[in-house]
């Protein structure tokens, strides 16, 4: 595993030696606390509300404050994934490095388990930067913590799965920007599936990769949407792989 611990430094450095990095954090956190402070605010302002008096008891910060903010975060998620993706193979094209690296003494599996673990390393880093906003809500308010922890692995599952549609993309072409084009278009198909389907119970809603974000944030872990995402994200990386290696031998 030593050469997979190379490309996961190597990677990660990489990403801050240029301010794509420094964008994404700032964009996503300044996003996210956006909409954390509004369904809060929110929040707030209904407890004063003489509309909401009789509700006033079953109005609680997990179910209008946290489930809505995670749901929006996996929307930002779904723009910015592929911008922290695009070069990672892209990148060693254009810069002619590519070949270099598969010709190497590196397997293919260690280069794309090497940049998609840095990926979702960098993507980790986003996640616990953002969770200032729950500590904060933690200190004065009085959330459950339980889907709170629970819905942080099923986005950390998510984000899991968007890396590795986009490094899937990435291995397609030389154009960064091509690469995040495609890798959006394929993570929103998987998006609208569910939309469409109306039905969670049904394939095409099993098939939808947000339907099972949903249980994550009520606080319950199901094997499905663990084998689900986890399923994806095998599928993407063996896609990149297959990619990688049949360009190894042209």
């Amino acid at each position: 595993m030593k050469p997979v611990f190379t490309i996961i430094r190597r990677e990660f450095k990489s990403y801050f030696a240029s301010p794509i990095a420094y964008i994404v954090l700032v964009v996503f956190l300044i996003l996210s606390g956006i909409f954390f402070f509004l369904y809060l605010q929110s929040f707030v302002e209904s407890q004063f509300d003489p509309r909401f008096q009789f509700l006033r008891e079953r109005l609680n910060l997990n179910d209008f404050v946290i489930r809505p903010y995670f749901g929006t975060v996996s929307i930002i998620l779904l723009l910015m994934i592929p911008l922290i993706t695009m070069r990672l193979i892209a990148e060693e094209r254009k810069n002619f490095t590519a070949e270099l690296l598969f010709t190497s003494p590196l397997r293919i599996i260690h280069i794309v388990l090497g940049k998609f673990l840095a990926s979702l390393s960098f993507f980790g880093v986003m996640l616990i930067l953002s969770a200032i906003y729950v500590v904060v809500l933690e200190a004065y308010g009085n959330p459950d913590s339980g889907p709170v922890l629970t819905g942080y692995l099923g986005l950390f599952l998510l984000g899991g799965c968007f890396i590795a549609v986009g490094l899937f993309a990435s291995s397609l072409t030389e154009n960064q920007i091509i690469s995040a084009v495609i890798s959006f278009g394929i993570l929103l198909i998987f998006w609208i599936i569910g939309a469409s389907s109306g039905d969670e119970g049904s394939i095409l809603g099993y098939i939808s990769i947000i339907n099972h974000l949903d249980n994550f944030t009520k606080g319950v872990i199901e094997l499905k949407d663990v084998v689900y995402y986890l399923s994806l994200i095998f599928f993407g990386l063996l896609l990149t792989h297959v990619t990688l290696e049949s360009e190894r031998w042209r």
